[in-house]
């Protein structure tokens, strides 16, 4: 391999993690967005699911993609073509990227001789192993161990601020139809962010519930972040949770203290910004204390959702 090894990156948040590291994947998928140059790169793969179709489409077309062959496909020319000394991929969601095994077998199909790194996190500390890990498979460690640094700072000046606070209840929701909870490092991000994540445990996978259990949770801080769903996305679908029986009775509907967040860019995506979304998260839990978050990231939905989009 040479000093500057060649990378093929099939998940966002690994695309991420490597240009934050000094090395420039040289293929991605077709999600991988931030840094923005990253988006001039060649994509390797493709999905059968419409990205733009409401959130109940969405989830039957990922239905049927998974019965019939799974939600990615990857260009085997486009691989080929790149000729990855390195491809990071993932374990932790079907439907969120190209899965591990998927991308094995395309290796060994084209008989590449290449590293397949797999990435599946379930907590902060786990995409900080990540950080790591991958630092060490590019030969970037000290570039690593600086990133890991500077993350690991903020994360505690967070939790020294949160630390004898009242903790209210939250709730973050990863899909509107059907409701899902958000799971994995999210309970961990709400706990450090000083609120009280009840409908979950740490490291919890994210999974459908049913509404009448949200609204017996009855959460004094609500966020939704779709997955995959941008700001103005996650606003113009809003309807789909707004529009259920008993929303407006929310104690955080009713307090002004429910909010829109890309979840695309920060709630769903395992990658260094993850320490941006805990303080954004701190933001809104505890605005008495933290910094509000930018609007382009949070949005309040104190007014009706298209009402704030039409005024800002």
């Amino acid at each position: 391999m040479s000093d500057t090894p060649r990378v093929v990156t099939l998940l966002p948040s690994a695309t991420e993690i490597c240009y934050a590291l000094g090395v420039e994947p040289v293929a991605t998928s077709h999600e991988c967005d931030y840094p923005p140059e990253a988006t001039d790169l060649p994509a390797v793969n493709r999905s059968r699911v419409d990205p733009e179709a409401s959130p109940d489409s969405i989830n039957e077309q990922v239905v049927q993609a998974e019965q019939s062959g799974g939600v990615y496909e990857i260009d085997l020319a486009a691989l080929e073509r790149a000729d990855p000394d390195v491809v990071v991929s993932q374990g932790i969601c079907d439907v969120c990227a190209v899965d591990s095994v998927l991308v094995r077998e395309a290796v060994d199909e084209l008989g590449l001789d290449c590293e397949v790194v797999t990435t599946d996190p379930h907590s902060l500390a786990d995409v900080f192993d990540d950080i790591e890990r991958i630092g060490a498979v590019l030969g970037r460690e000290a570039a690593a161990a600086e990133l890991l640094a500077s993350l690991r700072e903020r994360v505690e000046r967070v939790r020294e601020r949160t630390a004898d606070l009242d903790r209210p209840r939250v709730a973050v929701l990863d899909w509107t139809d059907p409701v899902m909870i958000a799971g994995h490092w999210v309970p961990g991000l709400v706990e450090t962010a000083g609120g009280a994540y009840g409908l979950e445990g740490r490291e919890g996978r994210s999974r459908p519930r049913e509404w009448a259990e949200i609204r017996e949770y009855d959460p004094e801080v609500l966020v939704v972040a779709p997955c995959g769903f941008g700001l103005d996305r996650t606003l113009d679908h809003l309807h789909t949770v707004t529009d259920r029986d008993g929303w407006a009775d929310l104690t955080a509907v009713r307090e002004g203290r429910a909010y829109a967040m890309d979840g695309h860019h920060f709630v769903n995506r395992p990658g260094p910004r993850l320490v941006e979304t805990l303080e954004h998260l701190a933001g809104v839990i505890h605005p008495e204390r933290f910094e509000t978050p930018p609007a382009e990231a949070v949005r309040s939905l104190a007014r009706p959702a298209r009402q704030a989009s039409d005024d800002d």
